[in-house]
Formats: structure tokens, sequence, C-alpha cells
């Protein structure tokens, strides 16, 4: 059986764990933060797919079971995608029959998307599924130490919000693809002239 990405740069879950308590005990919260979330993604990932949804549908999916109706920019802004991303998974969850865009009849520039029954029966299966895996990836773990891991990331998330309002002020902002394709292509134009 072929060794996942995971597996091939890891191990095991033991090296990752090794990694940590051993080689890098002291390393920036944000390496852990990453390979905690890795870890919960896979973990819902596997289960997602055994229902014929990806994990990228899974976060367009929570938000509309929440707030459906919304526009494309809407979504991609509550989910913190691009355009283009959010344009490409809403494209493959219509033709899977989880959504249809309609536009309203007071306005007909902006496309709102809404669940379809299927998208929204999803809910009954996909949210205990969720479920099992924060239950999982808690297991051992007092309840006042996931209080404190809460309070935790919820500082640092408003903190980054913070610091991403300030940046924007600055004129700093979160490049494109688009943006990162013309910076290969300079260096790329500079390694030609050498």
């Amino acid at each position: 059986m072929p060794k996942s990405k995971f597996e091939a740069q890891y191990g095991s879950s033991h090296a990752v764990l090794r990694h940590w308590r051993e080689a890098v005990p002291n390393d920036r919260l944000a390496h852990l933060i990453k390979d905690a979330m890795r870890g919960v993604s896979r973990a819902l990932q596997m289960r997602l797919m055994e229902h014929s949804v990806s994990f990228g549908h899974w976060t367009f999916l929570r938000i509309l079971w929440e707030n459906d109706g919304l526009t494309q920019r809407q979504l991609s802004e509550e989910a913190g995608l691009m355009d283009p991303t959010t344009h490409s998974a809403l494209r493959a969850m219509e033709k899977l029959g989880y959504i249809s865009r309609r536009k309203l009849p007071n306005n007909n520039k902006n496309i709102h998307i809404y669940l379809t029954p299927k998208g929204r029966a999803l809910k009954k299966v996909l949210v205990p599924i969720a479920e099992e895996v924060n239950n999982i990836a808690v297991n051992g773990v007092s309840e006042s130490a996931i209080q404190t891991t809460r309070k935790t990331l919820l500082a640092i998330i408003e903190n980054l919000a913070l610091d991403e309002q300030e940046s924007l002020q600055n004129k700093r902002h979160q490049p494109s693809t688009r943006d990162l394709s013309d910076l290969i292509n300079i260096a790329d134009a500079a390694e030609d002239v050498r």
C-alpha cells in the first residue's frame, strides 16, 4: 500500500509527536497549530469522503447551513478564500446537487447561493461526523484545559485579525495567485538575463 503524503513526510503519527516532544519542543506555536489543524483536517476529510463531500465543500456547506442565500463574494469572505477558489467549489457543488444559484428578481447583478434539499440534508449526516472528530482530538484532555485552549486560540485569532486590519491600512495585502505567479515570472526573466 503506498504511503500517504503525511506518512512519507513524517513516517507515522509517532514521528510527529517525537518531533514536537524531543526535536523542537519549544518551536513556534504557529507550527504546532498547523500540525494540529492538519491532523483534524485529515481525520475529517477521511470521514467526509465516505459521503462524497470534500473538505472544501464542507466549509461552504457549514456557512450555508447557517446563512443560506449568500452571494459568491459573501461566501468567499466568510470562508476566507479567494473568489476563483469559491467559484470552482460552487460549480462542483452545483454539479453534485448540493446548491443552486439564483438571481433575485430585484437584483440581476448578484447571484445568490442556496442549498438544495440534498445539500440541506447533509447537515444531519456530516455535523455528527465533525463532532466525532472533535471528540477524538480532545480525548483525554480535561475540560479546563479545553476551555483554556479555546480562550488562547480566540485571543490569537483576534490579535491576528487586528494585525490584518493594520496591515491593510499600511497597504499590505494577501497576495493573489496571480501576484505570486508574477513574482515567479519576474524571477525567471531575471535568471534568463544572467
